[in-house]
């Protein structure tokens, strides 16, 4: 299922992949924003406790992030915003790319004020309204409940495992970034071709590699932040954020074809 993209301006662009995937009419996520970044040793760039300052207030901005992801999905659900995406998949890319590239794009340029931070919020109350068009296909499941909290579990596992590796790693990971675009870029091209093939394995093998490739993406990112690499805590957030709604939306999508029920 396409949800709405797969790119990342630029340095984000990764990231709006497994949303394209989503509005695949079934179910997957999204892309990054990242120019190109630091790859050699971290360490000296910034000081330990302005490193450990950035970690925690992206880590705290991440959080407040969900509010407005929650509310902007009970917003899509509830007005029938999701079933009009459903009647209208092209009219929603165009929706979806407008807005998530506009908003990031205006985030980086006010990265350094409180206004970033609005834009943020605004930004993840937008993905949350396109996040409601898959949530309401599994909702209407009779176990769309469990497997929106499994989902929700499943995420919150993967991304303690990512900081608990970034941390504990001590091999620089950004040399992977390149590795990884290149792997959205091909989930990407499969998404957009399978709106016409529709077929499920692919639409399967997609979610299954965008879970790969994010988490990987978290990772990086992760330890870019804790190594210095990432002084702007506002483009740590939306980076991270990303990543973890790709996560989130590809395993909801698995859960939802194996796990679901109609009955």
């Amino acid at each position: 299922m396409l949800n709405a993209g797969t790119f990342r301006y630029h340095k984000y662009s990764k990231h709006i992949v497994g949303n394209f995937a989503e509005l695949d009419l079934g179910t997957n996520a999204m892309s990054d924003y990242r120019s190109t970044l630091p790859r050699a040793d971290y360490a000296g760039s910034t000081t330990q406790a302005a490193r450990n300052q950035v970690l925690r207030n992206t880590y705290w901005l991440l959080a407040l992030s969900l509010i407005p992801t929650v509310l902007g999905a009970a917003l899509g659900l509830y007005s029938g915003l999701n079933q009009v995406m459903n009647t209208s998949p092209g009219l929603t890319i165009m929706v979806f790319l407008v807005g998530a590239f506009g908003l990031m794009y205006a985030i980086e340029r006010n990265k350094e004020s409180s206004a970033g931070v609005g834009l943020l919020m605004l930004f993840t109350f937008f993905m949350g309204i396109m996040l409601s068009r898959m949530l309401g296909f599994v909702l209407g499941m009779s176990n769309g409940t469990q497997l929106v909290m499994m989902a929700f579990g499943g995420t919150a596992v993967v991304f303690t495992a990512m900081a608990t590796l970034a941390s504990t790693l001590k091999r620089d990971l950004g040399g992977m970034q390149k590795w990884l675009f290149m792997g959205v870029i091909v989930i990407l091209v499969a998404a957009v071709g399978n709106i016409f093939l529709q077929l499920p394995a692919l639409m399967l093998t997609i979610s299954v590699l965008a879970i790969f490739i994010f988490s990987a993406f978290m990772l990086v990112d992760l330890q870019r932040v804790m190594n210095g690499g990432e002084t702007n805590y506002i483009s740590a957030t939306l980076a991270i954020y990303l990543d973890v709604y790709n996560v989130f939306v590809n395993l909801l999508a698995l859960l939802g074809i194996f796990g679901g029920s109609r009955d």
